[in-house]
């Protein structure tokens, strides 16, 4: 029997493999963050990448996941804006006035409409909010845990485990800078007509009005949202989002000092992002990428395309070669239908893998003769172990 199952990579020959940065990211940018991960939001280039996948207490930026799952739950039609949850207890002593962390001062015993604990969530850091919303959505903090962690795996965040809704110090519950981007950025895909609660500057509850701890709201370069979180144990960090000339640059970092180290380095990053890269088109939509080699096939190879146009962001000083490779499992066994996904298309700035897209039939391919199977079988033989 002819094992079939192996990887393998097509190094694309773009004579046009037209620039990118020489070496690593570290040689273009250097910040005091410990962990921090930089993408552009429309096409999805990593731009700058330090331990990214590193695991660190979130603190407050949990409440980035519990927001998601409140508006997935109110855009499958399970929750409204003006439905009301009951502050118990132990929400007003865990994260109310006499827990001395950040809250919205709501009041034992009161009823508070979704949307104001929205607010205070996004804009306070409110975590008696954060409880509020857990014991009344899953019946308790614990529960409501869970569901984060759940509703992680199924966004794609493999890493990240959720303890609580407020992000407080609790064993196990982790995050990476890497995972705190995708939520981001799929906040702001999924959700436009909530996202906008991040830039919301101020909002008074109890008569108690309290600013947004986000310091890049107010320095003018576009900044609209996410959070900020700190811990003894991992220091400050933030998850910060900037629109600029048409751009949109999404960044985690984590491990830093103090706040303004935190303000100071957040901007710098961002900053560095909106100017120092440039986009190149790589291929137009429903262009040939390369091709895939096929087992048994009535042509030797099929064509590769990606769903749309690829296009990418190099750094526009200290460039060398961009590298793109088209990795798939195979060869692909006959018979292939148009459409079905084959590969990726992965392509690296210097050392760092920046992005990766799926790559499709752009044909069918029918099963081959008998002698054209019996030849690709005896090829298998012959060469497939050096692969």
């Amino acid at each position: 029997m002819v094992r079939l199952a192996r990887f393998r990579v097509y190094v694309l020959g773009l004579s046009l493999l037209l620039a990118a940065c020489a070496g690593a990211q570290a040689q273009l940018f250097e910040t005091r963050a410990k962990q921090a991960f930089m993408i552009d939001a429309d096409t999805g280039t990593v731009l700058y990448a330090k331990d990214a996948d590193a695991l660190f207490p979130p603190a407050s930026l949990a409440k980035l996941m519990t927001m998601e799952v409140v508006f997935n739950a109110i855009k499958l039609g399970r929750l409204t804006l003006d439905d009301e949850f009951l502050v118990s207890e132990n929400a007003w002593r865990t994260g109310g006035a006499p827990s001395r962390t950040s809250t919205m001062f709501a009041e034992l015993g009161s009823s508070i409409r979704l949307e104001d604990l929205i607010q205070g969530v996004i804009v306070q850091s409110a975590n008696d909010g954060c409880i509020i919303i857990a014991e009344g959505m899953a019946g308790s903090e614990e529960n409501f845990a869970q569901l984060m962690t759940e509703r992680a795996r199924e966004i794609g965040l493999a890493k990240s485990v959720f303890r609580n809704s407020t992000g407080l110090p609790a064993d196990g519950q982790v995050v990476t800078a890497r995972e705190l981007v995708l939520l981001a950025q799929h906040i702001w895909r999924e959700y436009p007509e909530f996202y906008r609660y991040y830039s919301q500057t101020e909002f008074t509850w109890n008569k108690i009005l309290q600013r947004n701890r986000n310091p890049l709201l107010g320095l003018n370069i576009g900044a609209d949202g996410l959070k900020t979180g700190f811990t003894e144990e991992s220091g400050y960090a933030i998850v910060g989002s900037v629109r600029r000339d048409g751009r949109r640059l999404f960044a985690a970092l984590s491990g830093m000092e103090s706040d303004n180290q935190r303000a100071e380095e957040s901007r710098r990053i961002l900053d560095w992002g909106m100017r120092s890269f440039e986009k190149l088109d790589l291929y137009e939509a429903g262009e040939v990428v390369g091709e895939a080699k096929t087992f048994g096939g009535e042509k030797g190879g099929v064509s590769l395309r990606a769903d749309g146009p690829i296009s990418i962001f190099v750094p526009i000083t200290n460039r060398d070669r961009l590298i793109a490779r088209i990795v798939y499992e195979g060869p692909v066994v006959a018979p292939v239908e148009e459409g079905a996904q084959i590969g990726t298309l992965k392509v690296w700035i210097g050392d760092t893998m920046s992005q990766e897209t799926p790559l499709f039939a752009a044909e069918s391919v029918g099963t081959g003769a008998l002698h054209q199977r019996a030849l690709d079988a005896v090829e298998e033989l012959l060469v497939g172990w050096l692969r």
